[in-house]
C-alpha cells in the first residue's frame, strides 16, 4: 500500500493532530507524514524537521503498513530497579516500623536509608537514588521534628506559665 493511498481519509485527521499536539517529537511524526503524502522526499524532510533521514523513512512506512495509530511511540520499561519489586513491601515495612535500636537515631534520613539498603537487603544506593526510591513508593521528606526522649511535657508547661517575658 502506497502513502498516498491513505489520503483521501487520514490527511485532514493528520493536519488536526498535527496542529494540536503538544509534543513536538510527536507532532513531527505527523508533519513527516503529511510532508510525504504532498510529495517531499525523504532528505527534505528531514532538513526541514530537522531529524535523520532514517527516522523520517522510519514514520512513512509505519504510516504506511499500519496507519495512523503506528506513528505513537512504543512504551520504553527503562533500566529495572536495584531494589526487586518483590521486595518493596518488605522494604516499605522497615520504613515504616521507624528506626530500631541498633540503628542508633530518632528518625530515618536519607543516609540511613541507604545504609538499610545496603546492609539489610544487599542493595547500593546513592542519597539521591534512595530519596528517588522513596519518593517512588509514596514517602515525601517531609517529616516533623521528632520529640526527645527526655522530653516533659509538664515541664515545658509550667516553663510556659512562669516565665517572665520581656
Amino acid at each position: 500500500m502506497l502513502v498516498t493511498e491513505r489520503q483521501a481519509g487520514d490527511v485532514a485527521g493528520l493536519a488536526l493532530l498535527a496542529r494540536h499536539e503538544t509534543k513536538a517529537a510527536q507532532r513531527d511524526r505527523y508533519r513527516a507524514v503529511l510532508m510525504a503524502i504532498q510529495g517531499q522526499g525523504a532528505p527534505a524532510i528531514a532538513r526541514t524537521l530537522s531529524r535523520s533521514r532514517r527516522h523520517v523513512q522510519d514514520w512513512v512506512y509505519a504510516y504506511r503498513d499500519e496507519g495512523i495509530e503506528q506513528l505513537q511511540p512504543k512504551p520504553r520499561p527503562g533500566r529495572p530497579t536495584k531494589l526487586p519489586r518483590e521486595r518493596e513491601a518488605e522494604f516499605k515495612a522497615r520504613v515504616d516500623a521507624g528506626p530500631r535500636p541498633s540503628d542508633g537515631v530518632c528518625t530515618l534520613r536519607g543516609k540511613d536509608v541507604v545504609r538499610i539498603l545496603e546492609s539489610e537487603f544487599g542493595v547500593g544506593y546513592t542519597l539521591d537514588g534512595a530519596y528517588d526510591l522513596l519518593h517512588r513508593l509514596g514517602y515525601s521528606c517531609l517529616t516533623p521534628r521528632p520529640v526527645h526522649e527526655k522530653n516533659d511535657p509538664v515541664a515545658i508547661q509550667h516553663f510556659k506559665e512562669s516565665a517572665p517575658f520581656l
